[in-house]
C-alpha cells in the first residue's frame, strides 16, 4: 500500500478524529479549571471573615435582655376581644320582580329590629389580682360600648371577663377575669424616670390574632406630648418602638421590664392609621391611682381647682412678663370655687403644683386631676412678675360645677392690640383697650352685654391699656361687681353691671 492510500484509509481517519477529541477534552477542562480557581479564592477568603468576641458578647448580651424581658412581661399581656351588640330597625328593601308588577310593599310592618354584632380586638397587662380575680388595665377605647368581652392568654386559654371601671378623660379602663390557672403580674415602673433615648419595648396584638403577642423595640423619641385625641389629658411618652392597631391597651416597657407606659395612639398620615415610628403611650404614673379606684370603687375621681387655663400667645406672655416661663395662665375662674377662695385670680401664671413644675394646661389638669378631694395643695403663680404661693383646699370635680359658665369669672378673654393687629382691624395707631377675642356664654361678660370684636378700655371705671393692667384692674377694682367700658365701632359705651 503506497503512501497515498496510507493517508486516506479509514483507520486513519478514525484516528485524527479521536486524537482532535482529546485534545479539545483538555482544552476545556484547562479553561474551566482557569475560571473556576478565582470563585473559589473568593469563596475562601469571605469564609474568613471574623466577628470580633468583645463587639459579639455585646451583642449576645443584648439579645439575652431582650429575651428576658420578652419573657417576663409576654406571659401578663392578654388580648382583649369585645363584640358591640346594636338593635336598629330592619330596613324595607325593594323586591323584584313583585314590585315592578304589583306596586312596593311594607316589608317591615312591625317595624322589627334586626340585632347588628360587630368585632374589635385590643391588648391588655394584667396588674393585680385579688379575691380570686385577675385585673387587667387597658384604653377605655378598647372596651367602650362593648356588650361582650373575652381575654385570651398567650398560652392559648381565653376566659369571659367584664367592665371594672373607666376613664375617659384618661383613656384608661380595667378588666378582671377568674380563674384557677396562675398568670403572673407586671411589675409597675417610674414612669417620670423615663428619659428620651431611653430603650422601649412595645407588647401587645397587633393587627389582629395572626399576628398576636408581637414585641417591638425602638427608644424613647419623646416624653410630655400632649393633643391626643379625644380630649385626652395625658402627657404623653412618644416612642418609634412599631405600634399599630390592635396594640392599643398593651404594656410600653423599659430594659428592666417594668411597665412604664399602656400603649394608646398613633399619629399617621395613612387612611388605614398604618405605623410611621409615631407611637404614643400614657406614662404608667398617670394610672397607677386610677388602678386603685377601679377596684376599690368602680370608679375613679378627678379634683377640682376651678379655673379655666389657656396657653398664652406671645403677645400676651411679653405683656405679662412670662416669656421664657412655662405653666399655664388662668384666664378665668369660678366664683366660689377651691381657686377663687384660696386667692387665685384671672391673669395668674400657675407654674407649680406642690413644688412640682408644670409644663402646660395638660400637666397641670392632670397634676390637679390626681389630687383628691380634701387635699390642700400648694400653688405657685407669677402675678405682676413676681412668684406667689397659695394654699388651696380641692374638691371633688363633677360635671355640673365645671360645666357652670354663669360662675366663670370675668366670662371674657382678651388679647392685646399689637401694631398688626390695629392695622388688620383698619384701627387708628393710638387705639386703645384689649381686644375681645371670645365671650363665654352664660358668664358675666355675656351678661352685661360685651361682644366679640369690643375693646376694652376700662374695668370698673379703671383705664386699661394693656393686658397686665386689664387684669390688674379684675383683681383690684372689682369685689362684688364688675362692668366694663368698651368702645364699639365709633361709640365709646359702658356696658351694663354685674353684682355676684
Amino acid at each position: 500500500m503506497n503512501i497515498i492510500q496510507k493517508l486516506s484509509s479509514k483507520s486513519l481517519f478514525v484516528f485524527n478524529l479521536v486524537f482532535i477529541g482529546v485534545i479539545f477534552g483538555f482544552s476545556l477542562a484547562f479553561l474551566s479549571f482557569s475560571c473556576s480557581t478565582p470563585k473559589a479564592r473568593v469563596q475562601a477568603q469571605e469564609s474568613q471573615v471574623i466577628i470580633p468576641e468583645d463587639a459579639l458578647a455585646v451583642a449576645e448580651g443584648l439579645q439575652t435582655v431582650f429575651r428576658s424581658v420578652s419573657n417576663k412581661v409576654l406571659p401578663s399581656v392578654v388580648e382583649v376581644k369585645t363584640v358591640s351588640v346594636r338593635r336598629q330597625q330592619a330596613p324595607n328593601i325593594p323586591g323584584i320582580p313583585w314590585d315592578f308588577f304589583f306596586g312596593p310593599r311594607d316589608r317591615n310592618p312591625n317595624g322589627q329590629e334586626r340585632e347588628y354584632r360587630s368585632q374589635s380586638l385590643g391588648s391588655g397587662i394584667i396588674v393585680r389580682f385579688k379575691d380570686g380575680a385577675y385585673y387587667a388595665l387597658t384604653n377605655n377605647h378598647v372596651v367602650e360600648g362593648a356588650s361582650e368581652i373575652t381575654v385570651a392568654t398567650r398560652d392559648g386559654k381565653e376566659y369571659p371577663a367584664e367592665l371594672v371601671g373607666k376613664d375617659e378623660r384618661k383613656d384608661l379602663a380595667m378588666i378582671s377575669f377568674k380563674t384557677t390557672d396562675a398568670y403572673p403580674l407586671a411589675t409597675l415602673g417610674d414612669s417620670d424616670k423615663v428619659e428620651v433615648g431611653d430603650w422601649a419595648i412595645a407588647m401587645g396584638n397587633p393587627l389582629g390574632e395572626q399576628f398576636s403577642f408581637s414585641v417591638t423595640l425602638g427608644i424613647v423619641s419623646a416624653v410630655g406630648r400632649t393633643g391626643g385625641p379625644g380630649g385626652n389629658i395625658n402627657d404623653f411618652i412618644q416612642t418609634d418602638a412599631p405600634i399599630n392597631m390592635g396594640n392599643s391597651g398593651g404594656p410600653l416597657v423599659n430594659i428592666r421590664g417594668e411597665v412604664i407606659g399602656i400603649n394608646t395612639w398613633i399619629a399617621s398620615n395613612t387612611s388605614g392609621g398604618g405605623n410611621v415610628g409615631l407611637g404614643f403611650a400614657i406614662p404608667i404614673n398617670n394610672a397607677k391611682r386610677s388602678i386603685d379606684e377601679f377596684i376599690s370603687t368602680g370608679s375613679t375621681s378627678y379634683g377640682w381647682l376651678g379655673v379655666l387655663l389657656m396657653e398664652p400667645n406671645r403677645e400676651t406672655a411679653a405683656g405679662l412678663g412670662l416669656e421664657g416661663k412655662r405653666g399655664a395662665l388662668a384666664s378665668q375662674v369660678f366664683l366660689g370655687s377651691p381657686a377663687d377662695k384660696g386667692g387665685i385670680k384671672p391673669g395668674d401664671f400657675i407654674t407649680h403644683v406642690n413644688g412640682r413644675e408644670t409644663r402646660g394646661v395638660n400637666q397641670l389638669q392632670m397634676l390637679v386631676g390626681d389630687l383628691r378631694p380634701g387635699d390642700r395643695a400648694t400653688f405657685t403663680v407669677i402675678r405682676d412678675k413676681a412668684s406667689i404661693n397659695f394654699q388651696v383646699l380641692i374638691e371633688e370635680r363633677t360635671e355640673q360645677v365645671s360645666s357652670d359658665n354663669r360662675k366663670l369669672w370675668p366670662g371674657v378673654n382678651v388679647i392685646p392690640l399689637t401694631e398688626q393687629l390695629k392695622e388688620n382691624l383698619s384701627l387708628d395707631k393710638d387705639a386703645k383697650g384689649l381686644y375681645v377675642t371670645q365671650i363665654i356664654q352664660g358668664g358675666p361678660a355675656d351678661i352685661v352685654g360685651l361682644k366679640q370684636g369690643d375693646r376694652i378700655t376700662a374695668v370698673n371705671g379703671e383705664n386699661v391699656n394693656d393686658i397686665a393692667s386689664f387684669f390688674k384692674a379684675l383683681r383690684e377694682k372689682t369685689g362684688n361687681e364688675l362692668w366694663f367700658g368698651i368702645q364699639r365701632g365709633e361709640s365709646s359705651l359702658e356696658s351694663l353691671r354685674f353684682k355676684r
